[in-house]
């Protein structure tokens, strides 16, 4: 009996270290997207600092925390096999679920993933005794579950975003008024109080976040407790006179070395904390399967009562898993896709906005605008101005010969985010309150960015969309957690033979995301998101619009014969995918032109006249992908309505328009892609060719309407198709005009 439950261990073994990945791929956030964020050190030293925090937090672990052993579950009413097939569950869980998220580039929570998925897998195999037992009523269930706890964690969550969100605010408003945007200039002794205030929160958060609930803290522990107040006021003396040395001999920039220690105290709590998440439940698995493999009594009658004893760590666990947490955090692509989430919604400039506005977006935006406008109307003019003035940004001005990126926020707002995030997290710890930290960095961040005055008219819609998304992500989260651990514990309850299937299907559908995901990865690299700080001249121009075409006329080839091919076939599901893909096009048009203030902001002096020809060409390529676009959209409809199939000589003659524009359009790609302008000529030839044939078939049409045409509808479609490919050639070829013209023009 005991082989099956060996096979079981090892899939938890897998399984855990999968989830190690996936886990701190998504968690990753926490703790660099402060430092990443500021460019305040360089990414490399970041990525050793966080190593070293997390390595550091992961041997310093208490490694298995009560919440995977009886925190959710009372372990003694469940027997051996019940608890395993709990940990199965939850582990397959938790993998797919963070690995969906990290995918999305969306930061969650793997506390209250693993929770949830406890709780759930819980409530169904404790249902199932239930229903097996005749002496028991539904009401038992409570003699299973903790509910207490979860109904603490639920709260928490609820109170931790309000809080952390408030709090990382109003310290930031102040924090600006104090520094302004020219800290370089403040006086030694603020930026001493500064230090002293900020190293001393984030030192204790080490001590009692990072430590707390290890052996370590066991020796300290009577030194700590009953004197916090005796400690924080020593250690910000010592601190804030060592900070004064510091900047006053060593001209060391505070803030700097603030966000290097604020970066190691998360990391470090990171992993002392979170490792539970993602070892916590195999371990207990392991514990479960050694007390019952020396009892001799068969699983299904061995009461687990043993699990809420407590068990003592095993080091070399800890150090494995600590060395994959590194390795991930270094190689993880999905990692920088969360942290590119958190960093987009609270950088202080405008730029592509990865989210999109909605009605609920909007309303609370509208509502903060009329906030502030009673606000202000209350404040003195004089008390506006000089707010104000603390919070304009200088202007920065670049050598003509050189480009630079901004950080995405300053060093003042970085620090305020680690150290908010510390204190609230380790008030809350000493306070025993349940919350996440994935929940209490990310609402820090985005109160601190809205204090900063970061959302503006031009971008507060998209922030607050996307903070949105993230908040309704992290319920939505418990809910799925939940319902799906539930779900699979059912499924594995039928036969263990279910857990291989289960197993394949989980290493599939990773597999699947993982693809996906460097595929859009690959796509992104391929965009250009034009930075207000590059230099552009007119060179740049005409190789950066001369990508957009050739890309673009590849892709207007492909989906036009998409639609002539599918419409022939009448096959309703390529239409609808290339539909799509028609979309997609028209989406990234739309975003070069958002785009088209910060090309204009970059040129230099010598080429500002080419951004008419710039905004030009991006207008004549978004009418051909709206000419394409409306060609899908009306062939979409007409099948999806159950219509008529087009005749075969309509057919016959659109296949014939399609042949010569995919030659024509292959020929534009070609010439742009080998910039190969001086045929530009030979093709606006061609095209005076194909609009005949266009005008042609429209002639056709006319005369099958008065002879056998039947159908309306088809005719509708037609004529459509014939009269968007005629603007489709004729915004084609202004394009080619225009950059003719151009072109001929750079070489005078």
């Amino acid at each position: 009996m005991g082989d099956p439950y060996i096979l079981m261990l090892v899939a938890l073994a897998v399984l855990a270290i999968v989830d190690l990945v996936v886990g701190v791929s998504n968690d990753a956030v926490n703790f660099l997207n402060s430092a990443i964020g500021s460019k305040a050190i360089s990414v490399k030293k970041i990525m050793i600092i966080a190593s070293v925090g997390v390595f550091f937090g992961a041997v310093t672990s208490s490694g298995m925390m009560e919440v995977a052993r009886k925190g959710i579950f009372n372990p003694s009413m469940f027997v051996f096999q019940d608890v395993m097939y709990i940990f199965m569950a939850v582990m397959i869980t938790d993998i797919l679920l963070l690995d969906i998220f990290n995918s999305l580039g969306m930061p969650t929570s793997t506390t209250v993933s693993i929770v949830f998925e406890l709780l759930g897998s819980a409530v169904v195999i404790a249902l199932l005794k239930i229903a097996s037992n005749e002496a028991e009523s539904i009401s038992a269930i409570w003699s299973y579950i903790n509910y207490e706890t979860a109904t603490q964690i639920i709260l928490g969550i609820l109170l931790s975003v309000v809080v952390a969100f408030s709090v990382g605010a109003i310290v930031q408003y102040f924090s600006r008024l104090i520094y302004s945007f020219n800290f370089e200039n403040k006086p030694t002794y603020i930026n001493a109080l500064f230090g002293g205030f900020a190293i001393t929160a984030i030192t204790y958060f080490i001590i009692i976040k990072g430590l707390k609930g290890t052996e370590f803290y066991e020796n300290i522990k009577g030194v700590l407790e009953g004197s916090t107040l005796q400690i924080i006021t020593v250690s910000f003396l010592i601190w804030t006179g060592l900070s004064a040395l510091l900047i006053k001999f060593f001209k060391v920039n505070i803030l700097v070395l603030i966000i290097g220690i604020g970066t190691f105290s998360l990391a470090m709590a990171f992993a002392g904390n979170d490792l539970v998440n993602f070892i916590g439940v195999p371990i207990a698995a392991l514990n479960s399967y050694e007390a019952w493999s020396i009892s001799g009594i068969e699983p299904t009658a061995f009461s687990m009562g043993s699990l809420a004893k407590r068990v003592p760590s095993n080091i070399w666990l800890l150090l494995l898993a600590g060395a994959i947490m590194v390795v991930t955090l270094w190689t993880s692509s999905k990692a920088k896709s969360v942290i590119e989430t958190g960093i987009n919604l609270s950088r202080q400039g405008e730029g592509h906005e990865k989210f999109r506005p909605n009605n609920l977006s909007r309303v609370t935006v509208r509502f903060a605008m009329f906030l502030n406008s009673g606000i202000n109307f209350i404040i003195p003019k004089k008390t506006q101005n000089y707010i104000n003035s603390k919070f304009e940004k200088p202007s920065i001005k670049l050598p003509k010969d050189k480009t630079y990126e901004m950080p995405a926020f300053d060093l003042v707002r970085a620090s305020v985010n680690l150290i908010m995030a510390s204190v609230l997290i380790s008030i809350a710890t000493s306070m025993k309150l349940p919350l996440s930290t994935t929940y209490v960095t990310f609402m820090v961040a985005m109160g601190t960015s809205l204090a900063d005055r970061a959302w503006g008219r031009e971008s507060a819609v998209y922030r607050v969309a996307g903070v949105l998304n993230v908040i309704g992500g992290w319920f939505l989260t418990a809910i799925i957690a939940f319902t799906a651990a539930g779900v699979i514990a059912y499924i594995i309850s039928w036969h263990m033979a279910m857990i291989p299937v289960l197993l394949i299907v989980v290493g599939f559908l990773i597999a699947r995301n993982t693809i996906r995901h460097r595929k859009k990865s690959n796509e992104v690299k391929k965009k250009t998101h034009i930075e207000r700080a590059e230099l552009i001249t007119i060179n740049g121009v005409i190789e950066e619009s001369a990508d957009h075409i050739s890309g673009v006329g590849t892709r207007i080839e492909k989906l036009y014969t998409n639609v002539v091919n599918d419409l022939a076939n009448h096959d309703l599901n390529k239409l609808r995918k290339t539909d799509k893909h028609v979309e997609k096009l028209n989406d990234e048009i739309d975003g070069l032109k958002d785009g088209v203030f910060y090309f204009i902001k970059s040129l230099d002096d010598t080429s500002v006249q080419a951004s008419r020809f710039y905004i030009m060409v991006l207008g004549y390529l978004q009418d051909a992908a709206q000419s394409i676009s409306y060609i899908s959209r009306a062939s979409y409809k007409h099948v999806n309505n159950n219509h008529k199939n087009l005749k075969k000589g309509q057919l016959k003659d659109l296949k014939e328009i399609n042949n010569e524009l995919s030659s024509l359009l292959y020929e534009v790609s070609d010439i742009f892609k080998n910039r190969t302008f001086d045929d530009l000529n030979e093709i606006l030839i061609k095209k005076r060719e194909l609009l005949n044939k266009v005008s042609l078939s429209v002639e056709k049409q006319v005369a099958r309407i008065r002879s056998d045409e039947t159908s309306p509808k088809n005719t509708t479609l037609y004529f459509s198709i014939l009269l968007e490919t005629k603007d489709l050639i004729a915004a084609l070829m202004n394009l080619l005009n225009t950059y003719e013209e151009f072109y001929l023009s750079t070489k005078q």
